[in-house]
């Protein structure tokens, strides 16, 4: 059986390349719902129908688990899907917690989507964390659309970065929450542009270590087997293939500076 992802775009395969990461033995189906895209002009109501259209079809194919790798279908329809399906749903959190806890004299700066920044899950993490004063927010909408098209780099995104990432007071700040999966594959692009000392965090580890506790891992030698579809229809691997590629890189080259 294979374990789904679903989003509505290309920022979940952020969440699996971790899944695959910690589990090279699973076989995955990634479902990205682009031609429904971008979420974050609709309803709730709107999303909440798309995120069951998804997960009905996923679920038409047997998984084992579903991890909701988007905050947008988190917030709108998890409670009610862990009603309706027996398997386990995963949904995804920002990392305010670990951030706050660990920031003791400065501040945490959340960055999200205009949508997310306005949910109130979002403002009732932050609540319940009774870190109201400790937390400011900064939208980095834009990303979602850089991804999207796959200008992961180059001009375009850099002035983008540096516009925005010089509004901040970086001497108020010792974490940056990335509380959008798309935002992952900026991630060394932000890392260039914060003081060395702030820490940048995001939700899918997290999220992948909860997987792991709900299921039972297998370690079959033909894992890594990925399904990927566009929409409900079958989607040419390449597609999604070149973000993972990229991702790959990414650690690699971390891995070679460390």
């Amino acid at each position: 059986m294979h374990i789904a992802f679903f989003d509505s775009g290309v920022g979940g395969l952020t969440v699996l390349h971790e899944a695959m990461k910690k589990m090279p033995g699973e076989r995955f189906i990634y479902f990205g719902d682009a031609r429904n895209a971008p979420y974050g002009t609709r309803t709730k109501k709107e999303i909440r129908n798309l995120v069951f259209d998804a997960v009905e079809f996923l679920a038409g194919k047997g998984v084992k688990a579903l991890v909701l790798a988007c905050n947008t279908a988190t917030s709108a329809a998890v409670t009610e899907l862990r009603e309706k399906y027996d398997f386990p749903i995963i949904g995804m959190e920002p990392a305010v917690k670990p951030a706050v806890e660990n920031s003791r004299e400065h501040k945490v700066l959340v960055c999200a989507t205009d949508l997310t920044l306005k949910e109130e899950k979002l403002n009732n993490l932050v609540r319940d964390l009774n870190a109201g004063d400790k937390v400011d927010y900064l939208s980095l909408q834009e990303l979602v659309m850089f991804a999207e098209h796959f200008k992961l780099n180059g001009q375009e995104v850099s002035a983008y970065l540096k516009e925005k990432l010089s509004q901040p007071d970086w001497n108020n700040y010792d974490s940056i929450v990335l509380g959008c999966t798309h935002f992952i594959f900026f991630r060394e692009q932000i890392r260039k542009l914060v003081p060395d000392r702030v820490c940048i965090l995001d939700g899918n580890e997290g999220t992948v270590n909860n997987l792991m506790t709900k299921i039972e891992i297998c370690n079959s030698p033909d894992g890594k087997e990925i399904q990927y579809y566009i929409s409900g229809e079958r989607a040419e691997a390449g597609y999604y293939r070149k973000y993972l590629d990229y991702l790959l890189q990414a650690d690699t080259l971390k891995g070679q500076m460390l």
